[in-house]
């Protein structure tokens, strides 16, 4: 199934729901700690038109603390594997190796690694021996140290590439270049305005040579950019139309997917986008 995902035409974009099963993650953390409440989001992004659902155990907002691999795989692996044995094709957001196993395992048919690999180094053999799709993000450190790792003498230079040495040792340990995927990772390791320079010149990641996954949904930089006369940040839950603008123009750009938490607001903005091209 994954297959006909990596095949999408480019004025087709993949739509992944976010689905956090923490208590901590930045926008919506908590409300779907509970199985129940998760599994119930997820059937409602799915039928609003989300292709994939990317479920994490683990918030990786600024600041957030780990959680034990344990912990992580309890609260993933129920989920993933009510949704899988539904049908709903399901993406693993983990860093660690043995919590893609473990959501494998169950059903999940992606894996969304935010570290690119960086974090373990059993990563690459676990999604080898899968044979599955692996999302390479750009990514410096854990969300702990990442604030003081955002130093870039040529942001957009520095994270291609960046991204394509993830990507060669990927194909070095036995992954199959045809289902890599990178992402620039905006909001990790990087200021707000390393977020829109990367905004700005997809062009330049397209060029590395992978699909890309495009993640700017409800992210700090959003709200900063829409502040209010007293300089505070615009709330989490009034970023949408920022999330559905630099979202649509990521892909008319031409990325392969992109990550939202509004699925229904995502699919109906894309849909008029799709109409408009096909009568241009």
């Amino acid at each position: 199934m994954t297959d006909g995902l990596l095949r999408r035409r480019p004025n087709d974009p993949v739509i992944m729901g976010v689905l956090n099963v923490t208590p901590d993650s930045f926008s919506d953390g908590g409300r779907y700690l509970n199985r129940d409440d998760a599994i119930a989001h997820a059937r409602l992004m799915y039928a609003q038109g989300a292709d994939i659902i990317d479920v994490g155990g683990e918030s990786t907002r600024p600041g957030a603390d780990r959680v034990d691999a344990e912990t992580e795989i309890g609260r993933v692996v129920p989920v993933i594997r009510e949704l899988a044995s539904a049908g709903v094709q399901v993406s693993i957001d983990t860093t660690r190796a043995e919590v893609a196993s473990a959501a494998l395992d169950a059903g999940a048919v992606i894996v969304h690694d935010v570290s690119g690999g960086l974090a373990d180094a059993n990563m690459a053999k676990v999604v080898a021996e899968a044979g599955c799709p692996w999302i390479l993000m750009h990514w410096r450190g854990h969300s702990r140290a990442m604030a003081e790792l955002a130093t870039y003498a040529d942001v957009v230079a520095e994270v291609c590439a960046e991204l394509r040495d993830r990507a060669d040792a990927a194909i070095a340990a036995g992954v199959n270049a045809g289902r890599i995927i990178v992402d620039p990772g905006l909001g990790f390791a990087k200021t707000a305005e390393h977020n829109w320079q990367l905004s700005a010149h997809l062009d330049a990641v397209l060029a590395i040579g992978f699909p890309v996954l495009f993640g700017s949904s409800r992210k700090s930089y959003l709200g900063s950019l829409l502040a209010g006369p007293d300089g505070t940040p615009r709330p989490v839950t009034m970023r949408e139309a920022a999330t559905l603008a630099t979202t649509l123009l990521a892909v008319d750009a031409g990325v392969w997917g992109v990550r939202v938490h509004d699925v229904a607001s995502t699919s109906d903005t894309i849909r008029v986008w799709q109409a408009v091209r096909a009568h241009g």
